[in-house]
């Protein structure tokens, strides 16, 4: 079985930085492409970043495009998002998914297979 728990979410200024981990267990899920998707209020789920397996290639979706960094450390099975410059319309329940392949990255939400429970991210003006 594939799960995934997301950490690290919270109340923050805009400007402000958070980092958000995604602990997953599972013998092969640390060799699939995984990503962080967001759902504001009021609003359909959207991509945020993909990275793939070796964390040699990431994607960004073009709103948060150098303001967030996607990594993951197969070791301890974890992915981060560093969250820097955040802004009011930023804030959403961030989900960590993870896809069942190994090649490059995606951002379809067709392809993530397996999800976490999400965590809050609220930036205050």
């Amino acid at each position: 079985q594939v799960q995934l728990v997301e950490s690290g979410g919270g109340l923050v200024q805009a400007g402000g930085s958070l980092r958000l981990s995604c602990a997953a267990s599972g013998r092969t899920v640390n060799m699939y492409t995984m990503g962080w998707f967001r759902r504001a209020p009021g609003k359909e789920r959207e991509f945020v970043a993909a990275i793939s397996w070796s964390g040699g290639s990431t994607l960004y979706a073009n709103s948060v495009k150098g303001r967030f960094t996607i990594s993951r450390n197969n070791a301890n099975n974890t992915m981060y998002l560093q969250m820097n410059s955040l802004k009011p319309e930023d804030t959403a329940v961030y989900y960590c998914a993870a896809t069942g392949y190994n090649d490059g990255v995606r951002s379809r939400t067709y392809d993530y297979h397996y999800w976490g429970q999400g965590t809050q991210v609220t930036v205050s003006s």
